[in-house]
């Protein structure tokens, strides 16, 4: 290793002679920026460019420009409240599943996470054991995590083993539009819970216990020193799990594709399965509508990012 060093030193010296100790810094960013540069800028311009040209040839210079069309193809809908007068029903109603998910599964992962953050923050026995126990489905793949919800909630899986054997008769669970959303916002939750509740844990050991020690010598009630002492002080975290969650949520894709596989018919078919099925698994691969719809998840994600960077930076000038 110190040979290597050595090896190393001259030409860095020579560089900093040649550059100055001030441009030093992007001599060590630079294999950084070539990377992100090939992996991400350069594959954004390129999926911008299949967005804005027509065609079912792969190669960009094989694509006839046409601008705006795909876009314009996707927004035409005479009641955008009903994916069916759309022209592009799919897209719509891609887009009207995720807003449900995302309602749903960020109110839900929100809650539960609080209150299972509340439940072991408190000294209770076997406490580090279920702080694991909650984090594992975390450090599971998505792949692996639908799965084993899988084979639980089928026909002849587990579930419905244990309903048939107290009397019960089969759901079928992945036949069922309602139930069908409902277990892959239940998956969702189950599997990233654990992260969510690790960031509310944090904070609320960071609040100073004197504050509580305080409340309690005046007598004060548990929902009075949660709503008065608890919530404020967690908000910026809980700021924080609120935006992160809406992102998660909002790229759902793995899991539920293996878990229902967007089914029955569209009912748990969300925007980026639409923007797969339409650029890669349909017979007719149409790789400028994919793109398109593509660049438009990107500007919602940019902004939930943007928000997000806002409410860290308030956190810590807070």
């Amino acid at each position: 290793m110190r040979i290597l060093f050595g090896l190393l030193e001259t030409p860095f010296r020579a560089l900093q002679r040649l550059l100055g100790i001030g441009r030093m810094p992007y001599i060590f960013l630079l294999p950084n920026l070539a990377f992100f540069g090939i992996f991400v800028i350069v594959p954004l311009i390129i999926n911008f460019a299949f967005s804005v040209t027509g065609g079912d040839e792969l190669f960009l210079n094989d694509r006839p420009y046409i601008g705006g069309e795909q876009y314009s193809y996707l927004a035409d809908c005479g009641n955008y409240l009903d994916p069916q007068s759309c022209r592009e029903d799919r897209f719509w109603r891609g887009i009207y599943n995720t807003i449900t998910f995302v309602f749903f599964q960020v109110a839900f992962m929100v809650l539960f996470s609080l209150i299972t953050a509340l439940i072991l923050n408190r000294e209770i026995r076997g406490r580090g054991f279920f702080r694991a126990a909650f984090f594992f489905p975390v450090l599971l793949s998505p792949v692996v995590v639908a799965l084993i919800w899988k084979w639980i909630l089928l026909r002849d899986g587990v579930l419905n083993a244990g309903l048939t054997s107290i009397g019960f008769e089969r759901i079928l669970f992945f036949v069922d539009p309602t139930w069908s959303m409902f277990w892959a916002i239940f998956v969702s939750i189950w599997a990233h819970m654990g992260f969510y509740t690790l960031i509310l844990l944090a904070g609320l050991q960071a609040i100073p216990p004197d504050l509580y020690e305080a409340a309690e010598m005046d007598g004060t009630k548990r929902e009075r020193v949660f709503w008065r002492i608890t919530l404020p002080l967690l908000w910026p975290n809980l700021l924080v799990v609120i935006v992160l969650a809406l992102i998660k949520a909002v790229q759902i894709f793995d899991e539920v594709f293996v878990l229902t596989g967007g089914g029955p018919g569209t009912a748990t078919q969300f925007i980026v399965q639409y923007i797969y099925t339409t650029g890669f698994s349909n017979q007719v691969q149409n790789f400028g509508l994919a793109a398109a719809a593509s660049v438009v998840l990107g500007v919602v994600l940019f902004v939930l990012t943007l928000v997000q960077l806002a409410v860290t930076r308030r956190r810590e000038d807070g």
